[in-house]
């Protein structure tokens, strides 16, 4: 694997649960047509074998999308992924970049101020703020981020930011608006009777911002 730069501006994440009778494969080409800039295999249901043989195709299929693996660090090295994302009671960060080395993207999930403070001076790549707003896909979290505890994070933090939890064409614009570097949805995209469209959708809302920005 070769560490490369990213644009976590529209992150899909997938759940299979929530894509009706369309494959995982089928939500991801509609998505990346759409202008999906990432992807993410959050597959909690499927065996290994399974899994690999998922991101194993994906990764042939789209060879410059960065494909990262939720969790299962083993899944992301034997499938050639580009990185994994753990979060707070996973492999930590540290044991992941020993286990696939320097040039995997790590991601890291932080559910409150002090755990992303604990980890800014590591070297994994990005922050999911997880949950910005509360949602039926994140329900092991006491509490959500909202808009001012992310616009504190972002004071605080010189990691990339990418806000899950909630979003969609509705308040994407103010998340990215509190400092969010990008968006990862889920039911946004895997739930859309369009998935391409919806991607369409959220990909403008992130373009506009960005150059709206100073």
């Amino acid at each position: 694997m070769t560490r490369r730069k990213f644009d976590p501006g529209l992150y899909l994440v997938t759940d299979r649960t929530l894509a009706g009778r369309r494959s995982v494969e089928e939500v991801v080409r509609d998505s990346v047509r759409g202008g999906v800039s990432m992807v993410q295999l959050r597959e909690k249901g499927l065996d290994t074998r399974e899994f690999v043989a998922l991101a194993r195709r994906l990764k042939t299929e789209f060879p410059d999308l960065p494909l990262i693996i939720n969790d299962r660090v083993d899944v992301a090295r034997v499938a050639g992924a580009d990185g994994v994302h753990v979060g707070q009671r996973d492999m930590a960060w540290a044991d992941a970049r020993a286990v696939l080395g320097p040039d995997a993207i790590i991601g890291l999930s932080v559910e409150t101020i002090e755990q992303a403070a604990e980890a800014e001076a590591s070297d994994c790549d990005y922050y999911g703020v997880s949950p910005i707003f509360p949602t039926p896909t994140k329900t092991d979290v006491e509490t959500s981020w909202g808009l001012d505890g992310l616009r504190a994070l972002r004071r605080r933090s010189q990691k990339p930011l990418v806000a899950i939890g909630g979003i969609d064409a509705s308040n994407a614009a103010a998340v990215l608006a509190a400092g969010a570097d990008g968006l990862a949805v889920v039911s946004a995209i895997c739930a859309a009777a369009e998935p391409e469209a919806a991607a369409r959708a959220l990909r403008s809302i992130v373009d506009n911002v960005r150059r709206s920005r100073p």
